[in-house]
């Protein structure tokens, strides 16, 4: 099988160390490194957890490359208190000596794409890719795909009414990277929470992947557990959404979602700040720049995540019935 290359460009995070894990266990795909941007984690805590998980994975061959720390204009938030203060739930897990890198996130990008074509899936702001695009903007016009995990459609935002994290984070990376497609005449498959809030990793889940693989599950469950609290205080949820493995389920599977074209904008101001503006009834005639996922097969992704992460047969995850 030939595998598709990509780039995974992450702030991790809960959920971005699980798509991790699914996108390592995905055979259709070659990893060919993990960018770091600052997001959910400073990029310092961020490059620390990226090695964690490769450790966990037995994938400390793949590089991770530490890029930009601050946003383009606005002040970094981070979203430590969705996280926990190590950005891995407080799992508090060994440190990862060495591995560091002598070339930076957005360098490295520039570096292998002007060589060839590679996608990037980004579960994160979208700050890199906007340095990207100011350094070099032919390597960036040479990104096969991309996949954003961001935005929101017609549901409500995760940190504000109307905005999700990753592009209220850095709105006018977003906003770059948005228009710079729409230049390109190519669309960002956008991955929001419109989809997103539906891939809940329920306790009843969480026991059936201890009980069949336990070390991969002691793990899941010592990053998840503070996630878990986070969603039933915050939102009332038996659970906790993860809403990054779903980027790679889709970008491995396209019949995991469904959406349509739309002309999309980033609101870079004011109260909507980080807002997603989806022209989904074409007032302004423009050429779409992103297809927005609005629906989403639970069962289908499901079936993708377990059965991966476990080494296991989909037909033979019976959980799955009751879902």
């Amino acid at each position: 099988m030939d595998k598709t290359k990509v780039i995974i460009d992450c702030d991790p995070g809960i959920d971005d160390s699980l798509a991790i894990m699914l996108a390592l266990k995905s055979k259709e795909l070659e990893v060919l490194a993990i960018t770091i941007v600052c997001g959910n984690a400073p990029v310092e805590m961020g490059f620390e957890n990226a090695k964690k998980v490769l450790k966990q994975m037995n994938r400390l061959d793949v590089p991770v490359f530490v890029g930009e720390s601050q946003p383009i204009q606005r002040d970094y938030v981070n979203a430590l208190d969705t996280h926990g203060e190590d950005g891995l739930g407080e799992s508090f897990l060994p440190k990862v000596d060495g591995y560091e890198q002598k070339m930076g996130a957005v360098d490295f990008l520039a570096s292998v794409l002007k060589k060839e074509k590679v996608s990037v899936i980004a579960l994160g702001p979208m700050t890199n890719l906007a340095a990207l695009i100011e350094k070099d903007r032919d390597a960036f016009s040479n990104i096969q795909e991309l996949v954003s995990m961001g935005g929101t459609f017609k549901s409500h935002g995760n940190c504000s009414p109307v905005a999700e994290y990753n592009y209220w984070c850095d709105p006018d990376a977003a906003a770059v990277v948005y228009e710079e497609m729409q230049k390109e005449g190519k669309c960002i498959h956008m991955i929001g929470l419109d989809v997103t809030r539906k891939i809940v990793l329920t306790p009843t889940i969480l026991e059936y992947i201890c009980r069949l693989n336990p070390e991969t599950g002691e793990f899941i469950k010592k990053i998840t557990k503070f996630y878990f609290d986070f969603h039933w205080e915050w939102e009332h949820i038996i659970g906790c959404v993860i809403n990054d493995p779903l980027a790679v389920a889709y970008f491995i599977d396209r019949n995991v979602c469904e959406g349509f074209d739309s002309f999309v904008q980033i609101e870079t101001q004011g109260i909507s700040i980080g807002q997603t503006v989806v022209d989904a009834m074409d007032f302004y005639r423009k050429e779409p720049n992103a297809k927005v996922l609005t629906e989403v097969d639970t069962l289908r992704f499901f079936r993708m995540f377990l059965s991966r992460l476990l080494d296991m047969e989909p037909e033979k995850l019976d959980i799955l019935q009751d879902l």
